[in-house]
């Protein structure tokens, strides 16, 4: 039902979190903020030290570089405005710099989740197909798998942020610390299930159905190791894959629940603290699960700072 007394919204004010009190705030503030900055300065170490070295000019740090810069844009799209938000609660935002927002946020969320993707079928080619990855993962495959998650991304958020701002907003009190399509529907005055179907459709497409090839790559790679006779082959093959796996888990669980789960069951609060996962934590599960647990990062960091390594 249309809601009445609608009235022209030129702004919104963005909720934040408004159950913290002033000292819980500047406690967050600091947490998140050393954070944002772990996740920002460790995503530009991990592309500088990708693109100087040649020993990882390999696909699989093709792709790992690529991902970093996305998560980077990500994070700059949604942090800093709730760092400030945090200070100042109830900002105001534009409703431009609203669309713009959540434009930037679904283009490299969904890259992102295109990209892990990627990463999964690069993965089982590498293990179930040795002797031709690198005929397969040729660089022209990989950029163009890389240009497609953007290109998805692009045509996906142009599509949700058209739909989104087409409509008449009755309030401008978002509650959420920043522009995200559920939050925004709850304030048209109009009838939004068309947006819910078109939300629902772009969520499966950019949820399930990564997280589907992506199983069937795994399947089909835990299949190979288990045939691989050497007990040390079996680790270094299963070593290769941990990362990766580690961050799918992690990034889709979080996202499907929020954006698959029945309207009905959606609670203010749970959301809020799930989106605080997978948009200040799981970004920075990227630098800290591939750096720290990966010998040829860490070789090639060393040899970047004149050191020794490690494989030496």
């Amino acid at each position: 039902m249309p809601k009445s007394n609608s009235t022209a919204v030129t702004e919104f004010l963005l909720e934040g979190f408004p159950s913290f009190g002033r000292q819980h705030r500047l406690v967050f503030f600091a947490v998140f903020l050393t954070l944002y900055l772990l996740t920002f300065s460790g995503n530009v170490i991990i592309v500088t030290i990708i693109r100087l070295d040649r020993h990882l000019h390999t696909p699989m740090y093709f792709f790992l570089s690529t991902l970093s810069l996305s998560e980077t844009c990500y994070t700059v799209a949604i942090i800093p405005r709730m760092l400030s938000g945090l200070l100042s609660p109830h900002q105001p935002i534009a409703i431009q710099d609203c669309a713009a927002q959540l434009f930037f946020y679904l283009t490299f969320g969904i890259n992102n989740c295109f990209l892990l993707t990627a990463m999964g079928y690069d993965r089982y080619v590498a293990i179930c197909n040795p002797l031709r990855y690198s005929v397969i993962m040729g660089k022209e495959v990989c950029v163009q798998l890389a240009s497609g998650s953007l290109g998805l991304g692009l045509g996906m958020a142009i599509a949700q942020v058209t739909s989104v701002f087409g409509l008449p907003f009755c309030d401008a009190l978002i509650s959420h610390f920043f522009c995200d399509v559920r939050p925004l529907l709850k304030l048209a005055c109009t009838d939004t299930t068309v947006n819910e179907i078109i939300n629902f459709v772009v969520s499966v497409c950019v949820l399930v159905l990564p997280m589907g090839l992506v199983f069937i790559s795994y399947v089909l790679i835990i299949s190979a190791i288990l045939k691989i006779a050497s007990a040390e082959g079996r680790k270094k093959a299963f070593a290769t894959c941990a990362s990766h796996l580690t961050v799918v888990i992690i990034h889709y669980g979080c996202a499907s629940i929020i954006y698959l789960k029945p309207k009905s069951q959606s609670s203010v609060g749970q959301d809020r603290l799930i989106s605080v996962t997978y948009t200040v934590i799981t970004p920075l599960l990227n630098p800290v699960v591939y750096s720290l647990r990966n010998k040829e990062v860490r070789d090639a960091l060393r040899r970047a700072l004149g050191q020794k390594p490690l494989s030496s």
